[in-house]
């Protein structure tokens, strides 16, 4: 926090301290921003003066909290905030909420001092990910609150299915894309629902007691559903074949697979997919003379490419 001699300054760092953390002892305050403890309470009563709803929290060294007023003064950012909020909302366009977040982007541009304003239009951000179908913003709150409220969700999903009931478990964006983690009450079975496809019917249902995700990373889970791998992050195909390749040759490329040296330019791999002949394909693109260990569904796939790959030759 050095550098910081002006009063407006040390003021929006002691506000940005305050919205980090419920509480914070005066002593800690007056430690972050190199300032002595009356100082600090000197600077509480300004924000206080401003509209601020500080109280002061009991204790051995006595601090401050931040209460939740029903109309505070504007926002104020400080310089990392303010970019991280601008790049937070230039990229929100690959997650299908172009349309809010250049709005969004807008309206707090506005009410940015012109140093943070002059910034925030020199940063220029390019999403490389394909961008994702739009999302209504009002369908996201609905599926949010559902989460957070633990709360039985119905929705329309495809015109010929009928209405879906489900335990809303997470929200998740990936690829452009916002995916409805949840278990899905008539079929007994965790889904993904993307919910750009996603009608909420209302209201919502009961209250449910959350179930255990497999394997308790929600991210890994929705990963292993997109490559084709079980719930707990196996894959359903796997075997092993010796390459006439070096190890440090295959281990770029070799993904999740175990590689084991085996000299005179010859490795192990051991390798999954979602399926044997995809293995087999998987294993043909290494371009070198391939040995299958096992097991006999692997060798099969091979033969099965090799056929098809003779019949596209001829």
């Amino acid at each position: 926090m050095r550098g910081m001699p002006k009063t407006s300054a040390r003021l929006l760092a002691l506000l940005s301290l305050l919205q980090a953390r419920r509480d914070w002892p005066g002593p800690l305050l007056a430690e972050r921003l190199e300032v002595s403890a009356r100082t600090v309470r000197r600077d509480v009563d300004r924000l206080r003066e401003l509209g601020y709803p500080i109280t002061t929290t009991k204790g051995p060294e006595g601090g401050y909290r931040l209460g939740a007023g029903t109309q505070l003064p504007p926002l104020l950012f400080d310089d990392e905030q303010a970019v991280a909020l601008a790049v937070a909302l230039r990229t929100a366009t690959g997650a299908g909420l172009g349309d809010a977040a250049a709005r969004a982007l807008n309206t707090v541009r506005q009410v940015m001092p012109a140093r943070l304003r002059h910034r925030v239009d020199a940063l220029q951000v390019t999403a490389v990910a394909a961008a994702g179908p739009s999302v209504d913003p009002a369908v996201l709150a609905a599926l949010s609150a559902a989460v957070h409220a633990r709360e039985v969700l119905r929705f329309g999903y495809a015109a010929a299915d009928p209405p879906r009931r489900v335990e809303p478990h997470h929200l998740v964006t990936r690829g452009g894309r916002w995916y409805l983690v949840a278990w899905d009450l008539d079929r007994g079975d965790w889904r993904t629902f993307r919910v750009d496809r996603i009608t909420p019917r209302i209201p919502t249902g009961p209250r449910f007691a959350a179930r255990d995700l497999p394997g308790g990373d929600v991210a890994a889970f929705v990963e292993a559903r997109f490559s084709g791998r079980d719930a707990g992050g196996a894959w359903p195909c796997r075997g092993e074949v010796i390459l006439g390749l070096p190890a440090d040759v295959v281990s770029p490329y070799a993904g999740d697979g175990v590689v084991e040296a085996l000299g005179a330019g010859r490795c192990r791999l051991v390798l999954g997919a979602w399926s044997w002949t995809g293995l087999a394909a998987g294993l043909g693109r290494f371009d070198a003379g391939i040995e299958v260990v096992g097991p006999r569904e692997l060798k099969d796939a091979f033969a099965l490419l090799a056929r098809r790959y003779a019949a596209a030759s001829s």
